[in-house]
């Protein structure tokens, strides 16, 4: 895997990654950035959400549970000393779609929290991870 970050002006550059896709981060206004991109911590935080939000709707799927909309609402609190490394972060699963299986859900989170998530493996070396999840039947 490969990130080049180049540097386009300020504090801002636009970041290509090995897989094609390209984003841009961007300092905050009061760390001298013009906040016309992610911050590198919020991307922390959005890998997580995305690396177990892949492994549960997968593990869901193959459960043949009949999801009609998936969220992960992941919020990180970070140390006041530098380097800010987060401490605690909260994960949020809000799952929408008839007739789900509360046991399936908690063993898809369970199996991406202990085993395939290396988001959340990684994270939880300095922060303390905590997850919750709400069901949404729908008509």
């Amino acid at each position: 895997m490969e990130a080049k970050a180049t540097l386009t002006g300020g504090m801002h550059f636009d970041v290509s990654v090995g897989s094609g896709y390209r984003l841009e981060i961007d300092a905050s206004p009061d760390q001298g950035g013009e906040g016309r991109g992610a911050r590198p911590m919020e991307l922390l935080l959005a890998g997580l959400a995305g690396c177990t939000g892949l492994d549960v709707i997968s593990i869901m799927r193959k459960s043949r549970q009949d999801v009609t909309g998936f969220d992960v609402v992941v919020n990180g609190d970070r140390a006041e000393q530098d380097p800010k490394v987060y401490t605690h972060i909260r994960v949020e699963y809000i799952v929408r779609g008839r007739n789900l299986s509360e046991d399936a859900l908690k063993r898809a989170i369970q199996l991406s929290e202990e085993k395939y998530c290396s988001a959340s493996a990684m994270l939880g070396k300095t922060a303390k991870i905590e997850t919750s999840y709400r069901i949404v039947e729908e008509a």
